[in-house]
C-alpha cells in the first residue's frame, strides 16, 4: 500500500468540496503517498474525463453534483446501496472495472447514530431531488418504515415512493407549503442550500419537532435550521454525513470495499473530523 497513487473529486460547481482536505488527513495518517485533487466536470464532459482518468491509472473518484447519475451509468459493478438509489458518489478504478458506491447512505445512518438515533418508525424528508433516495434508503436502514416527503411539487416523489415499495416504507408526498406536519422523530432536509423556503413553510416543519439533519453544510445556517433553533430543537448541518462518507470512500479507495476498516480508523476518523472543523 506504499505506491503513489492518484485520485480525484469531481463535480460542477467543484470549489467547495472539502473532500481534499479530508482525504489529504486521511492519508497522512495512514502514511500513504497519495495525491487527492479537484476537477470541475460536466455531466456533458464525463465521458470524455472518465476516459482520461482511465489512461492516467487514477485509483478513483468521488462524484458530486450532477454527476452521481453519469457515475451509476458508467459502473461495470455497483454496491446494494447504489443500485437501489441509482446514484454514485465514488467509483474505483480497477483496471477494466468500474466497481461504483454510494457512501452517502452510510454517511447519513453513521451521522444519523452518532447523533443519538438508533431506531425510529417514522421520519420526514424535506425535498424530492437525488439525495433524498439517498436519505429514504437511510432511513430504511434505521428502523423507518413511515416517511413522509415534502416536496414543491407532491408528483416529483412517485419515483421515491417506487422506491418506498421495495423497501417496505410507506412514502407520503405533502406539498411543502402544508400548513402543519405530524411529529417525526427525524427530518432530513436535501434541499440545495441556496433554495428558497417561505417562511411559513419552514416555521411549519419546525414545530412539527424531532432533530433536524440538513445535509447542506457550505450555506449554514439554513432557513431550515434557524426555524428549528427558533422553535428549540436540535438542528445538524451536513458536515456529519461529509465526514462519514468520505471515511467510507477511504475505505473503498484503501481496502476496496465499505465494509473493510482502515487500520488505525479511529485515528484516521479524528484527523478527518479536525481537517473539517479546520477548513
Amino acid at each position: 500500500m506504499g505506491e503513489r497513487a492518484a485520485l480525484e473529486v469531481w463535480g460542477d460547481p467543484i470549489a467547495h468540496s472539502r473532500s481534499p482536505q479530508l482525504h489529504a488527513a486521511a492519508y497522512r495518517v495512514l502514511g500513504l503517498p497519495w495525491t487527492y485533487g479537484r476537477r470541475q466536470v460536466t455531466e456533458q464532459g464525463f465521458a470524455a474525463e472518465l476516459a482520461r482518468a482511465r489512461d492516467a491509472g487514477l485509483r478513483g473518484l468521488s462524484l458530486t453534483m450532477p454527476l452521481k447519475g453519469a457515475g451509476f451509468a458508467a459502473a461495470t459493478w455497483l454496491d446494494p446501496r447504489a443500485q437501489l438509489t441509482g446514484a454514485v458518489n465514488t467509483l474505483r478504478l480497477d483496471g477494466d472495472a468500474l466497481r461504483g458506491f454510494n457512501t452517502d447512505v452510510g454517511g447519513i445512518v453513521r451521522a444519523l447514530r452518532e447523533a443519538g438515533i438508533d431506531d425510529l418508525d417514522r421520519a420526514r424528508i424535506v425535498g424530492a431531488g437525488a439525495t433524498a433516495t439517498s436519505a429514504l434508503v437511510a432511513l430504511e436502514e434505521l428502523g423507518a418504515r413511515h416517511v413522509e416527503v415534502a416536496a414543491r411539487r407532491p408528483a416529483a416523489v412517485a419515483p421515491i415512493q417506487q422506491l418506498g415499495a421495495r423497501l417496505g416504507i410507506d412514502v407520503v408526498p405533502v406539498p411543502l407549503e402544508t400548513p402543519s406536519h405530524a411529529g417525526v422523530p427525524v427530518t432530513v432536509a436535501t434541499l440545495p442550500g441556496d433554495a428558497r423556503v417561505a417562511a411559513a413553510s419552514t416555521e411549519a416543519l419546525a414545530q412539527a419537532g424531532g432533530l433536524l439533519m440538513d445535509v447542506v453544510y457550505g450555506h449554514w445556517p439554513t432557513a431550515l435550521s434557524e426555524a428549528w433553533e427558533r422553535a428549540g430543537h436540535p438542528a445538524l448541518s451536513g458536515q456529519g454525513m461529509l465526514l462519514h462518507q468520505a471515511l467510507l470512500q477511504v475505505r473503498v479507495f484503501v481496502t476496496g470495499d465499505t465494509a473493510t476498516m482502515v487500520p488505525r480508523e479511529p485515528d484516521v476518523l479524528a484527523a478527518m473530523r479536525l481537517a473539517l472543523v479546520g477548513g
